[in-house]
């Protein structure tokens, strides 16, 4: 069952059912020593991000000043916790997903934005690089209203700058934050774990303006 590969979105009803327990992680960020799970400190905001595999992704933004912490997990599908192996097999409909902890004080959320969309293709579809699969899709997971108002213009923005160097049409999944479910513990900070591990992050060339 999980060597199934689809790049067409799972159904609810052929989704895999799941399970009720949440994953258990050891709940510290490898780098930064500050929880993966909430409460967080006073002040904070999150945000949601997916763009391909998920452990170069989190490294991107634990490296952003400003940033907290982070958490690789799954979103924006349908089968609650699910394992990794069962993300994978396309019978989910999530993405391998970035939860962003940051203080606006230190980087704002149009920062986080411009590392999202310089850090990756947003318009490879249910691709990222040499990765296929559903679970690579792009999406932003927007918080609240805020988030959601910016990214819809940051993709606007985005898109003119992607057609001056010819590629075609964002697919990025812009939307309200559904639930996020961690992943496993050894995906947690895997590239600070794993320094010589695979990363497919790979950019367009655009830079997007912060101003």
């Amino acid at each position: 069952m999980f060597s199934t590969k689809t790049y067409q979105m799972v159904s609810p009803e052929q989704a895999l059912p799941g399970r009720q327990q949440s994953m258990q992680i050891a709940n510290r960020h490898w780098v930064t020593a500050q929880p993966l799970q909430p409460p967080f400190a006073e002040g904070l905001q999150s945000a949601i991000f997916a763009m391909g595999c998920f452990w170069g992704a989190e490294r991107r933004f634990w490296q952003q000043p400003g940033v907290a912490t982070t958490a690789v997990g799954y979103a924006g599908g349908y089968t609650p916790n699910p394992t990794y192996e069962e993300a994978c097999s396309g019978l989910t409909g999530h993405t391998e997903a970035v939860l962003v902890v940051f203080d606006p004080e230190q980087i704002s959320y149009q920062q986080l934005l411009a590392v999202f969309w310089e850090s990756h293709d947003p318009t490879q579809g249910m691709a990222q690089g040499n990765d296929r699969g559903t679970q690579y899709r792009s999406a932003i997971y927007c918080i609240d209203n805020t988030q959601l108002e910016a990214a819809d213009h940051a993709a606007k923005t985005v898109q003119s700058l992607l057609d001056q160097r010819g590629y075609g049409s964002i697919t990025t999944e812009i939307c309200e934050a559904p639930v996020f479910y961690y992943a496993e513990d050894y995906h947690q900070q895997y590239l600070a774990k794993n320094p010589n591990g695979y990363c497919g992050l790979r950019g367009t060339g655009i830079q997007y303006p912060l101003n």
